[in-house]
């Protein structure tokens, strides 16, 4: 008993001792990083996949491991792995499938297996016949080494090349083949370490004269790279053209540009030199509308797989640039070789032609676009135009803008936080939101009383003077207007801009209808237009909710919040029998309106409307009577919103609007603009909207 009870304890005692051991050398090898595992595996078969689906995963430690140890003598650890990972991640290999594996040669402890590989690479998918020979080991089977594990012909002394040859990225043009975007020049600021004198003044006064810190130059300069004689990129910045220099009146910008450069010259070790840029020949006045490129990120490689984008890519951060980012960046050519140890080639493996990138040709009109940005630069607003009978943008701009072109030269930190901390916001872009319309939505309104049938045009609704309610249930609260005039029927309510007539029209269309044919013609739904408009709403719930917020609606207050190009397609109905026409930016050869939305109102509708806007300019009683032409028949409506926290409130924001279009179908150069103004209290109201946009239209029809 005593002898069972001893041998039991020894066994425990061994058992106990073993475990501790297992655990040890476990932990030893976890903690030491030392602890591969894979499954031995019994056939060739098995082995041969195994050690393939370890490439993938760059688990090349692993495939080591699966190596026939005879083979290690002439191949260390620190050359397979080098070896093996420069090539498969060198070529970006992935999805790696191996098929039709058959037994090719069986000798006693070794075993010859054909099998096809196939895989993607940077050039493309690439597959071939292979072999492998695998060799019997009391650990299983192991490969045999041979470089041509990895490709067929590839031998020791021969080594994998890549080459790539980059896509040119597509032009953005206008209608009229203009390059709104393409291959330009910039000047490149570098310095010379070896020949920099007094150092540290020097790059002071290099950092000044670039508005970069003296940190971000010593940055460059100390990059490991760098050494005495190297040409060290520090800025780009624009180039001064001689053609820009001869004019008579040259711009300041372009002359404090070329003082700048004169005095960077001056400074011993600095140097200037052209390079290739992205370049946005508008600049501010389109920067919106086209946007920008910058290089791709991490980030961007990892959302698009498989796109053919590298670290030396660049990619559409914003508007047009953005739109159309696959047609413009085309593809770049790629070439996977293998090249003997004479660097000749020995076997083309894999390749993929360049296809440079497609050019994008816009409706824009680069004349209107620039013309309008220089008149409303200074204000924040936006203005959209557009051709009312072919649905073809002209123009979408927003002010205040910012110059694209520095995006692409390299923003410096401090330019960015003046950008987005700046209280006119210029990186905003207005034309794509909504904004309280005010009185250019009368006419809209008008025909919606028609529409539903609850308004005669001829019916006069009285003359209230210049403050009107329903009655005592509104309390203190008046819809108020500027002008009195007889008979107060639509035409004149239209040119007078009468916000008690449009209250009592509201009132008489009644909450549903009024609500019903708002969606009927676009309200609550996405645009469809290339780029994303924020939708047009009528209420901050989901409808109208008194008396007061429907009268208010019904000359463009309460809540009704409208996008300017959204509000320019619904005039386009009083052009076209009633029919809205659908807006588009992406240019065609045969320009033909498509309808939108069908008879948004109908035939006798618009002609109602129309001798009222044709009367706010032509008028001179008119609110835009200050754009009227004798040459050319326009029609509008001017519109100023008031954004009050209060009725009493007197320091809220006044929006100014002006809506003008060419009433005459035979006119040569047909157009519908509507522009836009944050703030016109104090400096004329739309009136001064009005204005600004005579000047433009004056320029749009002289060219």
């Amino acid at each position: 008993m005593k002898r069972r009870r001893k041998k039991q304890n020894i066994q425990k005692s061994y058992a106990c001792k073993i475990f501790g051991l297992i655990v040890a050398i476990t932990v030893i090898a976890v903690s030491g990083g030392i602890l591969l595992k894979r499954t031995i595996t019994e056939s060739p078969e098995d082995t041969l996949v195994e050690y393939m689906n370890h490439i993938e995963k760059k688990e090349y430690e692993v495939m080591y491991t699966m190596i026939d140890s005879d083979e290690k003598v002439y191949l260390t650890k620190e050359e397979y792995i080098q070896r093996n990972s420069k090539i498969y991640e060198g070529i970006e290999v992935s999805d790696i499938k191996i098929s039709h594996i058959a037994v090719k040669e069986k000798k006693a402890d070794t075993v010859t297996l054909s099998y096809e590989t196939s895989c993607n690479t940077i050039a493309g998918t690439m597959q071939f016949d292979n072999m492998a020979e695998l060799k019997k080991t009391k650990q299983g089977y192991k490969l045999v080494w041979q470089d041509s594990l990895i490709f067929p012909d590839l031998e020791s002394d021969d080594k994998i090349s890549v080459t790539t040859s980059k896509a040119e990225r597509g032009e953005i043009l206008d209608r009229d083949g203009k390059m709104l975007a393409g291959k330009g020049v910039a000047t490149s600021v570098g310095i010379i370490p070896g020949k920099l004198e007094d150092r540290n003044v020097s790059i002071e006064k290099i950092a000044e004269l670039l508005e970069i810190d003296v940190e971000t130059i010593n940055n460059k300069l100390t990059a490991k790279w760098v050494k005495e004689d190297s040409f060290v990129p520090i800025e780009t910045i624009p180039k001064v053209e001689e053609i820009d220099l001869m004019k008579i009146q040259p711009e300041e910008k372009t002359l404090e540009e070329q003082d700048c450069q004169n005095k960077l010259l001056e400074i011993p070790g600095v140097m200037l030199s052209d390079v290739e840029v992205r370049t946005y020949e508008l600049g501010e006045a389109a920067a919106h509308l086209i946007g920008y490129v910058q290089s791709v990120t991490a980030e961007d490689l990892e959302n698009h797989p498989g796109e053919g984008y590298s670290a030396e890519s660049v990619i559409g951060r914003s508007g047009v640039e953005k739109l159309y980012e696959k047609q413009l960046k085309g593809k770049d050519g790629c070439d996977i070789k293998i090249l003997d140890s004479d660097g000749e080639v020995k076997e083309v493996l894999a390749s993929i032609f360049k296809e440079d990138g497609m050019d994008i040709r816009l409706t824009i009109d680069s004349d209107l676009q620039k013309s309008l940005y220089e008149q409303f630069k200074e204000d924040p607003g936006c203005s959209v135009a557009m051709n009312p009978y072919t649905g073809e943008v002209l123009a979408l701009v927003s002010t205040p803008s910012y110059d694209n072109n520095e995006f692409i030269r390299g923003l410096s930190s401090e330019k960015w936080t003046s950008l987005n901390e700046d209280e006119k916001k210029p990186l905003y872009n207005r034309f794509r939101q909504v904004w309280c319309p005010g009185s250019t939505f009368k006419p809209v309104v008008a025909g919606i009383g028609l529409k539903t049938g609850s308004i005669d045009p001829k019916e006069d609704f009285g003359n209230e003077g210049l403050a009107w309610q329903k009655d005592s249930s509104w309390g203190s609260y008046q819809v108020t207007t500027l002008h009195e005039y007889e008979p107060v029927i639509m035409k004149n309510a239209i040119i007078y801009s009468d916000n008690i007539y449009f209250a009592k029209a509201a009132l008489k269309i009644g909450s549903e209808n009024f609500m019903n044919t708002l969606n009927e013609i676009g309200f609550n739904q996405n645009m469809p237009f290339e780029i994303a408009m924020q939708e047009s709403t009528y209420s901050n719930t989901d409808k109208i909710e008194t008396e007061i917020q429907l009268a208010d609606s019904g000359y463009g207050q309460g809540q009704i919040l409208v996008n300017p190009l959204h509000l320019a397609s619904i005039y386009t109905s009083f052009l076209n029998e009633g029919n809205m026409i659908k807006p588009y930016l992406k240019y065609k050869e045969e320009a033909s309106g498509e309808t939108w939305i069908e008879n948004a109102f109908s035939e006798e509708n618009v002609e109602e409307i129309m001798q009222g806007v044709e009367g706010v300019v032509n008028d001179p009683e008119g609110t835009g009577y200050a754009a009227h032409r004798d040459d050319i028949l326009l029609a509008g409506k001017t519109g100023t919103a008031e954004l009050k926290t209060t009725k009493e409130d007197t320091s809220g924001k006044e929006i100014g609007w002006f809506s003008v279009f060419t009433a005459d179908k035979s006119v040569d150069k047909p157009i519908l603009l509507i522009s836009m103004v944050e703030n016109v209290k104090g400096i004329g109201g739309s009136g001064y909207v009005v204005k600004k946009d005579a000047t433009v239209l004056e320029e749009y029809f002289e060219k």
